[in-house]
């Protein structure tokens, strides 16, 4: 539900974490980056880096200490595979976890397909008043993130609330 609020545009940064897609086969964080364009913000930044823990570490905390940044949204590395490390890299950043995105994010995705979602650890947090998500790399999984959950809650009209008046830009709302 929205209301004739101030719609306030985020920076928004995009990461994927992938041992196999570049830039120009990453459909998944082109989704995001077109998604977010197309709802009003801006892309502050997109990077591609192989699944390690302190190389995507590294990325995402200097996204965190930018003052230019105020979303963080990684796809990939987040299922169970020994190669997914995306929680154990991300998640020592967070200052609150904002457990509810993991919870919701997978009810929404057991509609689309059943009980494989269980292998999901998609999550969320806030560092330094900047959100970070963390979605699954399928271009599917970004597409629910985004279209189910991220595009209203990152949008300052949304009533009753959203994540907006935790960032930076959004931080004058409060």
């Amino acid at each position: 539900m929205h209301t004739h609020a101030e719609f306030v545009p985020l920076n928004i940064a995009v990461l994927t974490l992938s041992d196999s897609r570049t830039l120009e086969t990453d459909t998944s964080g082109q989704l995001l980056e077109d998604s977010l364009k197309a709802a009003g913000h801006h892309l502050a930044a997109r990077e591609l880096c192989k699944d390690e823990i302190y190389t995507s570490r590294a990325i995402v905390s200097g996204w965190i200490a930018d003052d230019g940044v105020d979303v963080i949204i990684s796809t990939g590395g987040t299922g169970l595979t020994t190669r997914d490390s995306t929680p154990e890299a991300l998640k020592p950043l967070f200052d609150q976890d904002i457990e509810g995105f993991g919870e919701l994010f997978r009810q929404l995705s057991y509609e689309e397909i059943g009980t494989s979602t269980v292998q999901s650890r998609a999550l969320a947090g806030l560092a330094n008043q900047t959100l970070v998500f963390c979605l699954p790399g399928s271009t599917g999984a970004c597409r629910t993130g985004w279209n189910r959950i991220l595009q209203e809650q990152l949008d300052s009209r949304t009533r009753p609330c959203n994540f907006v008046a935790q960032t930076r830009s959004g931080a004058q709302l409060s």
